[in-house]
């Protein structure tokens, strides 16, 4: 099936916000709606105008900067019962909008209809057409979202196709049916999006196209939205990174891919496919939670390789251990150091830091066994790559000594532990920097923190870069808990310059000397990594 277009539909603006944790300002979702425009996407629903103030506000701010590619998405149910929908007032802020298409959601199944709408199947249906016909007669263009149409059919398949026909007569240009509570299997989702298509040539030249909106409670919404698009369904309805209510939505970042990639149909440019790894990277940034590293395709470990013989066979064919080229979305190949590692692992993951050895080098074998003691006594550098690199460049005599800390000490204060608050902490640092020694000291709210604000405070006067710096993430692992207080503990650190992340590791009995080297670590591979840019 080549060259077919599926339009991609996105709703991480409403769907997506969904779900639980994740919230966005209206500056937020003008940022996603741009960049998701820019990756070429056919619709983007902005959300639901009247719902909330944010909604209207960020509607408002879209009309005075419109999308260059994709077509804006206003978001609303059907006139509410005993209506007229020119009478409803929550229709108001829908027109207010100023969208060309609208996406009206109606009640498919009769379960919900009687229990949930608590009125009768017949104006059930009367809301539908009445709501379609009107925002038609306003010269809207309708996605008409048939909401639990999957769980509906199944239930009433009779009355589940009514709803349809109404719409239909009413106007609306596309059917987007619903697996809403996200527990139908594939073989279901096929052979029901099947009927539609085939009661829909029934039913005229003039009919709506078919679209596919999927949940992932049963951890199936990208395979049954490739279901739907094998059996008639031209558009697909997701959000980025699969965020949304509950388990979340069909997650866009695998549909698009699996679509054009591996079926060959078109759902965007492909010049810019390759922009898919980092699109989900900045929408995780903008909606603030932490990317998902094993994510299909787009995740940082989608093609990472540990075992020595994979990044052997690799190496030499790429098809042996991937299925599609990283590149083709924007993610690069990854070689993970670990005890697992060969001297394969160790070329392979050099070259990414610039660095060319050959197998006969030394220092590729220095290099292995150096990893291996390590991390026999608690080191884990597959999560710690800065940390790796430093060590690769101290092994090759190529570290630059841009600081060194001399010696800390932190205080802890007792009287101001709560229930509710922090630990009130003292931290001194001594550095050497450029050949002088320097002792700072600062206060935080705990000792790490504490420690990490002396330790920018004693350096930013010579690294104003530092002030660039910041930390995303921080993870303790006791690694033998049966040696209880004096057990040996793995800190890892994540940066981030609002660019890239990197992560450092440091390990000790004491947390706090685990969390002094990584802190240090961290600054020190985030100058490394300035100077290299800044020469490039």
């Amino acid at each position: 099936m080549a060259n077919q277009n599926i339009l991609i539909y996105d709703t991480t603006l409403r769907d997506g916000t969904q779900r639980e944790g994740l919230s966005l300002s209206v500056e937020d979702k003008v940022l996603i709606a741009d960049r998701l425009d820019r990756l070429g996407v056919a619709f983007i629903e902005g959300g639901w105008a009247g719902a909330n103030p944010k909604d209207d506000e960020f509607f408002r701010q879209m009309q005075q900067r419109p999308l260059n590619h994709a077509e804006l998405v206003v978001f609303c149910s059907t006139r509410r019962a005993g209506l007229k929908a020119k009478d409803d007032p929550m229709l108001v802020p829908i027109l207010a909008a100023k969208t060309k298409w609208v996406a009206i959601f109606g009640k498919s199944w009769d379960l919900h209809v009687i229990e949930g709408l608590r009125t009768s199947l017949d104006e059930n249906l009367a809301m539908i057409d009445d709501t379609i016909a009107y925002l038609t007669s306003c010269d809207r263009h309708i996605i008409y979202d048939a909401e639990h149409w999957f769980d509906g059919y199944k239930n009433n398949p009779d009355y589940a196709l009514k709803t349809l026909k109404a719409a239909h007569d009413a106007g609306a240009k596309w059917f987007a049916l619903c697996d809403t509570n996200g527990g139908t299997l594939p073989d279901e989702v096929a052979a029901i999006t099947k009927i539609v298509d085939e009661s829909l040539r029934q039913w005229g030249s003039n009919s709506p196209q078919i679209g596919i909106h999927t949940h992932n409670d049963a951890g199936l919404a990208v395979a049954n939205a490739i279901a739907a698009v094998r059996h008639g369904a031209t558009m697909v309805q997701g959000t980025i990174n699969g965020y949304g209510e509950r388990c979340g939505n069909a997650n866009l970042c695998s549909v698009i891919p699996n679509l054009q990639l591996k079926m060959g149909y078109d759902c965007i440019a492909t010049a810019k496919l390759s922009q898919l790894t980092e699109v989900s990277r900045q929408v995780s940034e903008i909606v603030n939670l932490a990317p998902d590293d094993h994510a299909p395709f787009v995740g940082a470990s989608a093609f990472a390789h540990k075992g020595g013989i994979h990044v052997s066979a690799v190496q030499r064919n790429p098809l042996t251990y991937e299925h599609i080229a990283p590149e083709s979305i924007g993610n690069n190949r990854r070689i993970v150091i670990s005890e697992q590692a060969g001297i394969s692992n160790v070329i392979s993951k050099v070259e990414t830091f610039g660095i060319c050895l050959r197998k006969e080098d030394a220092a590729c074998r220095q290099i292995l066994q150096m990893t291996k003691d390590l991390e026999r006594v608690g080191y884990q550098f597959e999560s710690a790559e800065a940390s790796f690199e430093l060590l690769v460049r101290e092994a090759l005599g190529d570290r630059p000594k841009f600081f060194t800390i001399s010696s800390f000490h932190v205080y802890c204060t007792t009287e101001s532990l709560s229930i509710d608050g922090g630990v009130n902490s003292q931290a001194t640092v001594k550095v050497m920097v450029k050949g002088e020694e320097h002792l700072t000291a600062a206060e935080g709210n705990g000792p790490v923190a504490a420690l990490d604000i002396a330790l920018r405070k004693a350096l930013i006067g010579f690294y104003p870069e530092i002030a660039n710096f910041y930390l995303t993430d921080y993870k303790v692992r006791i690694l033998n808990s049966d040696s209880g207080t004096q057990a040996t503990t793995r800190v890892l650190i994540e940066f981030s310059n609002g660019k890239r992340r990197w992560t450092t590791a440091g390990v000790s009995d004491n947390i706090i000397a685990a969390s002094c080297k990584a802190l240090g670590e961290g600054l020190e591979y985030g100058l490394l990594a300035a100077v290299r840019y800044t020469k490039s």
